[in-house]
Formats: C-alpha cells, sequence, structure tokens
C-alpha cells in the first residue's frame, strides 16, 4: 500500500512531489508551533518543560549552528536557513518512508539529486557572489609562480589544463555524489526493515525501526554536513 501512490492516480501528479509537498506542509505546521511556543510569556528564554517539539528543535538547530559555525566560519548564519531547511527535510522524509504506506519522497532518484543540485548551486553561487571571477581560481591548480607586469603581480598556473577539467569534473560529481548516498543507504536500510517488518511482525522490527531512525538522521547530518564544507571552502580566498 502506498497512499502517495493512490493520490497520484487520482491527480495525475507523481507520488515524490506529492509526498515532498506532504513533507514540506508538516514542517512548515512544525516551524509553527515552535514559533507560537517561543513567542509566548517567556518562551523565547525559558525551555519547556519535558520533551517537547520545541526542545527537541533547539537542540538540533543548536547542534547544526555550532557545527556550521566550525566548517563555515564566522558568517555561518547567512547560510543556515538553507542548510537547517535541507537538514530537516531529508530528515523527516527518511523518517516517513519508516512508516507502511506513506513513502518518504527521498527513496526516490529525482529528490536526491535534485538536493544534490540544490546544494551544488548554492556553495557556487556562495563563492562567486564572495571571490568574483577569481572564484576559477580554485579550479585551476597551485600558483607555482608570480610574475610582475606593469607593476601588476600574476599568478602564473601552468598546470591549469590538467586541474581544470578534472576539478570541474569532480565538482559536478558531487551532485551525483550527494544523491546516490542518499538514495542508496535509504534503500537498504528501508528495505531491511519491511523484510523483517513481513517476517517477525512483533519485537525484532522494532530494534530495525530503531536502528532505521539513527540512519535516517545520519543520512541527514551527512548531506548537510558535506553542504556546510562545500559552502565553506567556496569562501576560502583562492590562491
Amino acid at each position: 500500500m502506498n497512499f502517495f501512490e493512490d493520490l497520484s492516480h487520482l491527480t495525475g501528479i507523481p507520488w515524490m512531489y506529492i509526498s515532498a509537498v506532504f513533507a514540506a506542509v508538516v514542517l512548515m505546521l512544525a516551524g509553527l508551533t515552535v514559533r507560537r511556543a517561543v513567542a509566548g510569556e517567556h518562551g523565547g528564554v525559558l525551555p519547556d518543560e519535558g520533551v517537547t517539539l520545541r526542545n527537541v528543535f533547539e537542540v538540533v538547530i543548536e547542534a547544526l549552528g555550532d557545527l556550521g559555525q566550525t566548517t563555515i566560519g564566522d558568517d555561518w548564519r547567512k547560510f543556515f536557513p538553507i542548510v537547517g531547511t535541507l537538514f530537516f527535510f531529508i530528515l523527516l522524509s527518511n523518517v516517513m518512508s519508516l512508516v507502511p504506506g506513506i513513502p518518504g519522497s527521498t527513496g526516490d532518484a529525482n529528490t536526491t539529486y535534485a538536493w544534490g543540485v540544490i546544494s551544488f548551486a548554492v556553495y557556487n553561487y556562495v563563492g562567486i557572489k564572495t571571490h568574483g571571477w577569481k572564484y576559477i581560481y580554485q579550479f585551476m591548480g597551485p600558483a607555482l609562480f608570480n610574475v610582475e607586469i606593469g607593476g601588476k603581480h600574476y599568478h602564473i598556473r601552468p598546470l591549469t589544463p590538467v586541474f581544470l577539467p578534472l576539478e570541474l569534473i569532480l565538482h559536478v560529481a558531487r551532485i551525483v555524489t550527494l544523491g546516490i548516498r542518499l538514495l542508496a543507504n535509504m534503500f537498504a536500510d528501508h528495505t531491511v526493515v519491511l523484510v523483517f517488518l513481513g517476517l517477525v511482525p512483533f519485537a525484532v522490527p522494532a530494534i530495525f525501526m530503531g536502528l532505521g531512525l539513527l540512519v535516517s538522521f545520519l543520512q541527514a547530518f551527512v548531506f548537510a554536513l558535506l553542504t556546510m564544507i562545500y559552502i565553506g571552502q567556496a569562501l576560502e580566498e583562492p590562491h
């Protein structure tokens, strides 16, 4: 049974789009709930009692923020909205696939590669906006020596014919590696869970459900971490 495929037959819209919209709506509702809690009396100062949605969000966001500051630098706040959105969307989509009949859109290559393209576009945009045309230096290999012409210093990169095509290929390949890593890991994890649910529908599947939650979190974390690393590299001054 696939709830989103049933909707797909009725609407003619591919199921992964419906699943992605569902995840986006859930995240927006969760965000509004947390915002309402923070906007209340003492909401921005005192944490809620016990385990609440707001407390969970704050712990995860604080951890991601610390990691962003380490990998990106002092300007991490500028890029945190896209990284946070990426992380929570992938996490929720991964967890959805653990619920029978409600597959997450990250179980489809179109979604995982789409996020790979978004990550690729973001960090290259950051690099170009920060360094301008000098951003291309990151793809041209090291400057082995300098030449002064007309009072200006020029970095000579004799290995550019070798480095440039290789670097461009490797950077484009990041889209593929990001997409495949997420898709393959989630497919393997959810397949194992579904197999044990069919064979032993009691205590044993619960163990694999727990592992599935862990894998879902780790894959979202790895995707967000790699995106932050790529942004941090794009911000580095090219030499």
